[in-house]
């Protein structure tokens, strides 16, 4: 009886469904009613016609197309078809009640009629409860339209779009209602109405870990990148000036009066809000909390818990405005490495394999050092990297736990070697401007060569610091053919321009005009200019052109250009750079004001000098791309000729104000360079050891010490040596830490005679060349200190008539750190915040250098990269030591800078 009862009951349920898909009209005959409601014996019908009613927008041919039906068709009555078709126009969204009737019975035809009601189409769409830019943002992240069909996903799909968008920002709690409004113009027509009450924004009070035994809570929150507490207190009663004033008991007593904290407490305070809170959000992000989560498995992982789970989490509710989250983890037993075991390596030991694996029995067990060790080690090499820079391109490697025995695990690593690969085809696409040449001469991956990852990688190095693709979106793809044992590989670039227009200018009055114009073509093309290509100018065979004028009035001009050809001939990556450059620079030169031995620059008119001095220079030089010691060293060598023509010019020292002198000087350089993004680098270094060599003219002009100045230094004397070294590491999450050292030193080829006036180190400030006494010398910046506020000698009591007055150190050091946050690294604009710490010195003589005597300072920075403009910083440094000749520490200091520094 029961069973009948069942079969009867959903009987009832089929009929009834039936029934709401299909119904005949009331005016077919009796006898042909019956038939039709004969679900027992249905009949075979065909179909005579279609008809649809209830249209207003849709067509009514492509409707009858979508329900599968067809005239000429032969269907069953009552039957699947029918409920078939209804089932086909449900599913396209675009009706809401649909039946399809029997409109009329002609034999054994049937003429059916479907009747429906269009969904309602969105005519416009409001917002209540936010601000405008919300809307906007809002408006471009939902999919609505004029036009749209509004069904209830539709409306779900809102609602969802909205509130999300509030729940990212910390608004849990948020709440959007999507109110349904008839449009009183168009009849078929629906607007709606986004009613949005975000409520509080709710905060992480407490993160509660529970479970852990062996690792603290705090080590655990550290791990949690995303996911941190809100501040326990707030600090609003003291400023950051009155902090800096306070000893740390008025702190203490200012700051936990009113909370009845201790001292303790207070030092709580700092290590749970500073250490573990900067840069975290105090805000439940399900996503950044899913990987916070999977974090913390990790890092159990790495401490050799590699069965840790994390049982449960759940969100507590504090004061409506706060949360508390509680994960409740499960540690495990904690494991080791006992027995590392090869099989199928044939082409290296078990020992050399075991070397660069470098896991020993008794290590902590660590699944994911394996990981690294066997696939990409970015520190040290790895197993894959052995393999695949040998050709193996198919190896494969399985670390397979083996043995579990209580706290020791063993560990079987599976290796197929397979053959080695070859390179068959190289392509790339997205250079829309670069000549394909230049990037096929930039390729170490080469078709008929062994594959080798290495040249992968030194490829996409190369191909970041020519400066013209974005590094971030150097993508090489490859695509391994182990039937014939080869590789086909594509590199995605993606063009950005590093070219550079200077463009100012102005009228200030003793000066007259003064203005810059210039502009670097990083990416030029003779080749294209000859032949009128322009887009807009001649681009895309990588030679470097650069004009530049400067001019203060008449008080001080400068005109350079230089042409580089990176690729000489175009076989090899020798280069070819010519320069041409000229300089006037005129003062006043008056009196002695403040002491220094030099005579001011005092100004009595506009046009009123006394003084100048001209510079006229040319320089060729050739750079050549070494193979050995490895790709990234380079090698160039420049001979230049400076002529300097003096006329009262004193700003160089006493002894030498009237004369010309000449400078011919062969310099070479040795340099290496890896680094793996020339604007932001994150990793790598650079070095570079230069030496400047003049002829030893005293050897055969007989010149002695006691010569007049103006004999000794018409050809001038010296040999220069430079080393400069800067390493990026990537210390966690987006910063970088930059380490640099640099050192100088000018000799001389006899020891009684001492260097010249020129070419001699200026140490202060900003490091902008260009200015009124350093136009002939080398200028290192030192932030938190005056501009060349550093140069020897400092005391006044100096032998002029000797020729000892000249301005200027033959020895410096300097070295720095810089910890470095980027807020953009976009094509447009990469733009990054930074503090650092320096130190360094200028001497005067060999025997005072003392590389632990330094003028120290910090502070905090931004730069700021365009294309257009290149590189712009502005700093803020505290100088720490009393500058000679001063009786305060040099303070508080504000730099601007433009260009990349060297030093």
């Amino acid at each position: 009886m029961r069973n009948i009862f069942i079969l009867l009951f959903f009987s009832l349920i089929l009929i009834q469904t039936v029934n709401a898909q299909f119904r005949n009209r009331k005016n077919t005959p009796t006898g042909e009613q019956s038939v039709l409601n004969n679900y027992a014996n249905p009949r075979e019908y065909e179909i005579a016609s279609i008809d649809i009613r209830g249209l207003n927008i849709l067509d009514k041919n492509a409707l009858i197309s979508l329900t599968g039906l067809r005239v000429g068709d032969k269907i069953k009555i009552p039957g699947d078809q029918i409920s078939a078709a209804i089932k086909k126009l449900w599913n396209h969204g675009l009706v809401g009640d649909v039946s399809i009737v029997v409109d009329r019975i002609e034999g054994n035809q049937v003429h059916l009629a479907i009747e429906l009601s269009e969904l309602p189409r969105l005519t416009g769409f409001t917002f209540e409860g936010i601000n405008q830019s919300k809307e906007t943002e809002l408006r471009e992240d939902l999919n609505l339209y004029r036009g749209k069909v509004v069904t209830d996903a539709v409306i779900r799909n809102a609602q969802l779009t909205v509130k999300s968008s509030f729940v990212a920002k910390g608004f849990l709690n948020t709440q959007v209602d999507v109110i349904k409004v008839s449009d009183s113009v168009n009849s078929d027509g629906l607007k709606l109405r986004i009613v949005v009450d975000k409520k509080q924004k709710v905060k992480i009070d407490k993160v509660i870990i529970n479970g852990n035994k062996d690792i603290s809570d705090a080590k655990l929150k550290k791990k949690m990148k995303k996911t941190g507490e809100r501040p326990k207190f707030t600090l609003f009663r003291l400023s950051a000036q009155a902090l800096t004033r306070m000893s740390p008991k008025n702190v203490f007593n200012t700051v936990t009066k009113s909370h009845e904290m201790s001292w303790e407490d207070l030092k709580l305070f700092f290590e749970d809000n500073v250490k573990l809170n900067v840069f975290k959000n105090a805000k439940l992000i399900k996503e950044d909390f899913e990987a916070d989560k999977l974090a913390l498995i990790e890092y159990y992982n790495s401490k050799g818990y590699r069965d840790a789970v994390i049982l449960s989490d759940s969100i507590v509710n504090v004061d409506g405005k706060g949360i508390n989250v509680v994960i409740n983890i499960e540690e495990g037993n904690k494991f080791y490495f006992r027995d590392i075991i090869w099989t199928g390596n044939y082409i290296y030991s078990d020992e050399v394999l075991n070397a660069v694996l470098d896991i020993k029995g008794g290590d902590t067990y660590n699944k994911e050092l394996i990981e690294k060790k066997v696939n990409f080690n970015p520190r040290g090499l790895d197993i894959s990297g052995l393999y695949m820079d040998d050709g193996y391109l198919f190896f494969r490697v399985d670390p397979v736990e083996v043995l579990v025995e209580n706290d020791s695990i063993d560990i079987e690593m599976r290796i197929y070697e397979g053959d080695q690969a070859t390179i068959n085809k190289v392509t790339f696409s997205g250079n829309d401007r670069t000549s394909d040449h230049v990037i096929r001469r930039e390729l170490t991956t080469i078709p008929g060569e062994k594959f080798r990852r290495s040249d992968l990688i030194l490829t996409q190095q190369r191909l970041s610091q020519i400066g013209y693709f974005d590094p971030e979106q150097i993508k090489p793809n490859y695509f391994p053919n182990p039937a014939n044992g080869t590789v086909d590989i594509d590199w995605q670039l993606v063009e950005k321009s590093n070219d550079q227009i200077e463009l100012s200018g102005g009228w200030g009055g003793y000066y007259g005009f003064v203005g810059t114009l210039g502009v670097s073509l990083n990416n030029f093309s003779m080749k294209n200019l000859m032949k009128g290509k322009f887009k807009p100018y001649p681009v895309g065979d990588g030679q470097r052109l650069s004009l530049r004028m400067q001019a203060n009035g008449q008080q001080y001009q400068n005109y350079s250009f230089s042409f580089t050809e990176p690729w000489l001939g175009g076989k090899k990556p020798n280069s070819f750079t010519v320069s041409l450059n000229t300089t006037v620079l005129r003062t006043w030169q008056g009196n002695d004001f403040d002491g220094d031995g030099i005579g001011d620059v005092r100004r009595s008119g506009f046009g009123d000098f006394n003084a100048s001095i001209k510079i006229k220079g040319v320089t060729v030089g050739f750079g050549k791309r070494l193979v050995w010691p490895d790709p990234n060293f380079t090698f160039t060598s420049h001979l230049s000729y400076q002529n300097y023509t003096m006329n009262n010019y004193a700003a160089l020292g006493r002894g030498f104000e009237y004369g010309t002198s000449n400078n011919i000087s062969l310099n070479l350089t040795l340099a290496r360079n890896n680094i793996d993004n020339p604007m932001y680098p994150k990793s790598g270094s650079t070095i570079s050891i230069s030496g400047a060599l003049t002829p030893p003219h005293s050897y055969w002009r007989n010149i002695g010490p006691d010569a007049p100045v103006v004999l000794k230094y018409k050809w001038v004397e010296y040999h220069k040596w430079m080393i400069d070294t800067k390493y990026y590491l990537n210390l966690f999450d987006k910063f970088v830490i930059e380490a640099k050292a640099h050192f100088g030193i000018i000799g001389r080829y006899k020891s009684d005679q001492m260097p010249g006036p020129f070419e001699r180190f200026y140490l202060g400030g900003a490091g902008l060349a260009g200015q009124q006494f350093i136009i002939a010398n080398d200028v290192v910046g030192l932030r938190g200190y005056e501009d060349n506020s550093l140069v020897p000698p400092y005391s006044t009591q100096i032998d002029y008539t000797a020729g000892n007055g000249i301005r200027g150190g033959i020895m410096y050091d300097k070295f720095g750190l810089e910890l470095r946050y980027p807020v953009s690294t976009a094509e447009a604009a990469t733009i990054y915040g930074f503090i650092f710490a320096e130190g360094g010195n200028n001497w005067y003589h060999y025997e005072d250098f003392n590389p632990f005597d330094m003028y120290r300072s910090a502070g905090v920075g931004v730069r700021v990269f365009m294309p257009a403009f290149g590189l712009i910083g502005i700093n803020w440094a505290y100088g720490f030591d009393t500058l000679p000749g001063k009786s305060d520490i040099s303070g508080s200091q504000f730099h601007f800078t433009i260009g990349q520094q060297l030093r």
